[in-house]
């Protein structure tokens, strides 16, 4: 078998004990054996699977991937490079999620546009559409992100603001450009000095700031989405794997992490402790602020166990990314749960990340 496993985590920086989790469970087995059975046939390049249970860790890595992997984060960068950084500048009381994005977007200020709040564009309930119309062009011109937030504020909404949930990468890019215009600082140097080195995030970047591609986990990416080539040969300039895209730092896709960072990530979460965001901000962001629409959303985050596992809590708070990445947290077991592996979720969604997430969701 190429699974490894690695036991006992460095947990220095939390203060914890160190204390190996078995994975004897009959569940953990079924889980890796998944991971394995894809692994053996081909269909799975690298994987890092980490659980934490309280200070009880146990992380398995699999193909050629090693502990310290960094993968590409996909979507679970809207929470972690978007999110977080909107709410330190809540915390500081230079913005508030009730102001109107025109507020700071003088040019969002078209029809509706201008009823839309930092909130709805962090809960996926401003209107906005996901991608860009033009969206594989831009991409296929090496576009800096300055031409999709351009098109992002002129592009037509599909629903008065507020009323409806629709997936809207779109809304999130702009919550990011708040952020940069409000502090006039660039996104990856806020990131890098205020998130990832006050929670001792050593291998966490949006985009590839001082790391080299080849540092990086490839994409499989024969299986694309389609906003990032689906898989097209053509597609190679501008696909997940290419230089434009990696070192692009695109707020809703562009962040690279490893398992334990992610784990670290959602901890701060679980036992917040001021070095990131007060204590109120961050219970905050993980409860469901769209209790009436068709998905529950926290800020920048999915809630609740659909399409996080099975048996997750009703306070269960993560992300997915279509990279193939699943990374959630659950208060009332303290466990946090990330798989990164290179394989795009529109295949290995139904095939590894949703049972191997649901079988440790059961565990506890």
């Amino acid at each position: 078998m190429n699974r490894r496993d690695t036991l006992g985590l460095t947990l220095a920086g939390l203060g914890l004990p160190i204390r190996a989790r078995s994975a004897s469970s009959s569940a953990m087995q079924s889980a890796l054996q998944i991971i394995q059975t894809q692994i053996d046939n081909g269909t799975l390049h690298n994987a890092v699977l980490h659980v934490r249970r309280g200070d009880q860790v146990t992380q398995h890595v699999f193909g050629k991937a090693h502990p310290d992997s960094m993968f590409l984060l996909g979507s679970i960068t809207k929470p972690l490079a978007a999110a977080v950084p909107v709410m330190i500048m809540v915390d500081r009381g230079e913005v508030k999620l009730s102001d109107r994005a025109v507020k700071y977007l003088p040019e969002f200020n078209e029809g509706a546009r201008k009823d839309i709040t930092i909130e709805q564009l962090l809960t996926h309930t401003s209107g906005l559409p996901d991608q860009l119309e033009n969206n594989n062009e831009l991409r296929a011109q090496h576009a800096p992100l300055s031409k999709f937030v351009k098109g992002a504020v002129r592009t037509p909404l599909l629903f008065a603001p507020g009323t409806k949930y629709h997936y809207q990468s779109m809304g999130i890019l702009l919550a990011a450009e708040i952020v940069e215009r409000v502090t006039k600082t660039p996104l990856p140097d806020f990131l890098q000095q205020h998130v990832f080195t006050p929670l001792g995030m050593s291998r966490t970047v949006l985009g590839l700031g001082q790391f080299k591609k080849s540092e990086m986990v490839p994409m499989q990416t024969e299986h694309a989405a389609p906003e990032a080539g689906g898989g097209d040969p053509r597609a190679r300039e501008w696909d997940w794997n290419s230089d434009y895209w990696r070192n692009l730092g695109a707020p809703w896709g562009g962040a690279h992490s490893t398992a334990a960072d992610m784990s670290t990530f959602l901890r701060s979460f679980l036992q917040p402790d001021g070095k990131v965001l007060r204590e109120e901000t961050a219970r905050l962001m993980i409860q469901d602020h769209t209790p009436t629409l068709e998905a529950h959303r926290g800020i920048g985050f999915m809630v609740g166990p659909a399409s996080l596992g099975k048996g997750c809590s009703p306070r269960t708070f993560g992300h997915s990314g279509s990279t193939g990445t699943l990374a959630w947290a659950d208060p009332a077991t303290g466990t946090t749960f990330v798989m990164l592996i290179a394989l795009p979720k529109n295949v290995s969604g139904d095939l590894i990340l949703h049972p191997v997430a649901d079988l440790i969701s059961s565990q506890a």
